[in-house]
């Protein structure tokens, strides 16, 4: 298994589909960009680099985007296709220390806070997209609550799905989510299923950045 902590650098996995690419830094749950070729997915992770300096920030981890180093290429699928990271490469197999575990749940829960803040001043109606589509602000959140209820499952968490409307609910299944994700592990699948704790943070965190990114985006004039 390739080493992933090279100190100075930030460490990239390449996910590479038929018609898209995604490069995802993986000691920064959330930190992944798409582009149409390697180079593309690389300059678009660079380029966001200012603005997940915000979700460290909040998670109160030192952040300092330096040289970015491929150390994983790994296959995509439809997913990737689609718009999601969506292979588990064996770097997300790695094990997590408790310490490590910890610093994994505080940036899933500082995306969170981030699309929390950026919704709060958001407008409800955002600009459409170059070809007249996209979701407004609370469809927007309602998605990313539905989604999560989903990845709870994947991460063998079994709960009532939450109205978009009930935040009790919805924070009450996201306090188990980083309450799994907090747990040292082996680097083992969560719940006998297939994601493992480091894709799962990947992942959740992801989901709810590229939203708040695009709610960011979208809630300025074209």
């Amino acid at each position: 298994m390739p080493d992933a902590t090279r100190a100075g650098t930030i460490v990239v996995t390449v996910e590479a589909g038929a018609k898209k690419v995604f490069a995802s830094a993986l000691d920064w749950p959330g930190w992944s960009r798409s582009g149409k070729t390697d180079e593309a997915a690389l300059t678009a992770l660079a380029a966001y680099a200012d603005r997940y300096a915000v979700v460290a920030r909040e998670a109160t981890e030192p952040f300092e985007a330096g040289a970015y180093e491929v150390v994983e290429h790994t296959g995509g699928g439809s997913g990737t296709d689609f718009g999601v990271p969506s292979s588990i490469t064996d770097l997300d197999h790695r094990p997590a220390d408790s310490p490590e575990a910890d610093r994994q749940s505080r940036l899933v829960a500082a995306a969170w806070v981030v699309l929390d803040r950026v919704a709060a001043g958001a407008p409800a109606e955002l600009r459409k997209g170059p070809r007249g589509g996209g979701r407004d602000r609370d469809k927007m959140l309602a998605h990313v609550f539905e989604a999560d209820w989903y990845y709870a499952r994947e991460m063998g968490i079994r709960v009532p799905q939450p109205a978009a409307t009930d935040r009790q609910a919805i924070d009450a299944m996201r306090t188990e989510m980083l309450a799994v994700l907090r747990e040292a592990s082996d680097g083992s699948p969560l719940a006998g299923r297939k994601w493992t704790p480091r894709y799962a943070a990947r992942r959740v965190a992801w989901h709810s950045l590229d939203h708040a990114w695009e709610m960011e985006d979208r809630a300025e004039p074209g």
